[in-house]
């Protein structure tokens, strides 16, 4: 289109959403953003096009079916982190425990019905965000919206990915505990052997590539809650059920601070902090796609989250583990439960870890390779696949280094959980919501959306001080490449 031709409707709202916005481009760009189903709000001029928006095309290509999404979905939010929950109602009690549970179950899944349909308007207005980035950077700007986001989703994506390596490695040294109890083997090897694997994996080239894998973690998922539920239950009723109690306890301060901690780790298990991406790999139009995804995704959490951290409290109380697979896990003791058991639990653990992995790494693929790889050549071309191998090898061997080096590593991810899912999972939905269809002030809805946003940043940030609180009391123990 010439500088001289009208824009039509929807990019005129575009390119003025761009430029109050405070970015500064000319009419040809708006017109060369605007032609492409991965247009970017931000580029500055027609000649980067291609380059950065090789990530979004190849990485984030939009062909999936609502199932896909809910594959998707499952694998991102009901991962083997849901094996702390019996630890987390340690710190709540069983009834404020479960209703913080339900609490958070209601306004998790509230909060990505919104965001899901902020992002189908957008698309109705013609324009389809594919990051999460993009969207905070369209409403709140580039310094307060573009940037802080990408860079909270970026410490969110690679914690995540450091420590499904350390988790995986964890579970490979349990199950050669279970057979070799007086082995030599340390858990850094263990976690080299997950990391080289994961390498492997990695290779697939898109989000959409992963709907297979996806799909199996949610059968993963059942089968490791289910050994879980079933052992808990085994130990309960066995002869060797160890002692245990219901109260919380400590000083109040102490109190204070396992609360919220709790709550910390409940909200962990919640987030996902990728909705948009996940959003991106369906094919549009994207109507409706979504909610029928998070059926599927919420069907698997409350079946598992539940359970699990009912049987596991119920079998352990106070004395539950931040992963509980480790109060089953024999230390040189007797074995509470069957050894078949515990290994079935730690394979589909570890096999479930290597989706959620991969999950969480594909924005950070969708950065690099935007910038490294080319539209103009294909997705499996030996253009774009020698950059692809070489960024994603990279950075898993980076994830697992880090994983290696430091095992304690899931107490500064409690930090990263807190400060990362709170604002993109239980505040940006709602504030973002508000400011796109703009309930009238005097409407519950408006109320409901902005308390949500004040309690959760309240508990974001007690959670962000009892996690430094932790760190601090436990650094003693800290050490590099330790056999944990």
């Amino acid at each position: 289109m010439s500088k001289g031709e009208a824009d039509t409707p929807n990019q005129h709202k575009i390119s003025m959403a761009v430029h109050q916005n405070g970015t500064s481009t000319d009419n040809n760009d708006d017109h060369a953003s605007s032609s492409t189903d991965n247009n970017n709000l931000y580029m500055t001029s027609a000649s980067n096009v291609d380059r950065l928006n090789a990530g979004a095309k190849f990485v984030l290509e939009s062909k999936g079916n609502w199932w896909d999404a809910g594959y998707h979905l499952s694998a991102s939010m009901a991962a083997p982190t849901l094996l702390s929950l019996p630890f987390a109602l340690d710190g709540l009690g069983w009834v404020p425990g479960f209703l913080a549970l339900t609490i958070a179950t209601v306004v998790s899944f509230y909060a990505y019905t919104l965001i899901s349909k902020v992002l189908e308007q957008a698309e109705l207005e013609g324009h389809r965000f594919l990051r999460f980035r993009d969207v905070a950077g369209y409403f709140l700007g580039r310094r307060w919206g573009y940037y802080p986001i990408g860079a909270i989703q970026i410490a969110l994506c690679i914690a995540a990915a450091v420590v499904c390596v350390l988790l995986g490695g964890e579970s490979m040294q349990i199950i050669y505990q279970i057979y070799k109890p007086n082995g030599s083997m340390q858990l850094y090897e263990f976690i080299i052997i997950f990391g080289i694997l994961m390498l492997l994996l990695s290779q697939l080239p898109s989000f959409h590539s992963l709907r297979h894998i996806n799909l199996a973690s949610l059968v993963f998922c059942l089968g490791f809650s289910l050994c879980v539920v079933g052992g808990s239950i085994y130990v309960g009723h066995s002869k060797q059920a160890p002692a245990k109690s219901y109260s919380v306890e400590g000083s109040s301060v102490s109190k204070m601070f396992t609360i919220f901690n709790s709550l910390a780790i409940i909200i962990l298990n919640f987030g996902i902090g990728i909705i948009p991406e996940i959003q991106a790999t369906l094919a549009p139009p994207v109507s409706g796609k979504m909610f029928k995804g998070l059926l599927i995704c919420y069907a698997v959490v409350i079946s598992t989250f539940f359970s699990v951290a009912g049987a596991g409290y119920w079998a352990f109380g106070n004395a539950s583990a931040g992963n509980i697979l480790i109060n089953l896990t024999p230390s040189g003791g007797v074995a509470l439960i069957p050894n078949w058991l515990l290994f079935l639990a730690n394979i589909f653990v570890i096999a479930d870890l290597f989706a959620v992995a991969l999950v969480y790494s594909q924005p950070i693929f969708e950065i690099f390779e935007g910038r490294l790889s080319s539209v103009k050549s294909g997705k499996l071309s030996m253009r774009n696949v020698l950059p692809r191998f070489i960024i994603r090898s990279l950075y898993v061997s980076f994830a697992t280094v880090i994983a290696a080096a430091f095992p304690f590593f899931g107490d500064i991810n409690a930090i990263i959980g807190a400060f990362a899912l709170t604002p993109l999972d239980f505040i940006l939905p709602f504030l973002l919501y508000n400011v796109t269809f703009k309930p009238s002030i005097w409407t519950i809805k408006f109320w409901l959306n902005y308390v949500i946003i004040v309690v959760f940043t309240i508990v974001g940030l007690m959670g962000c001080i009892s996690a430094v609180r932790q760190i601090v009391l436990d650094v003693s123990s800290y050490k590099l490449f330790a056999n944990v």
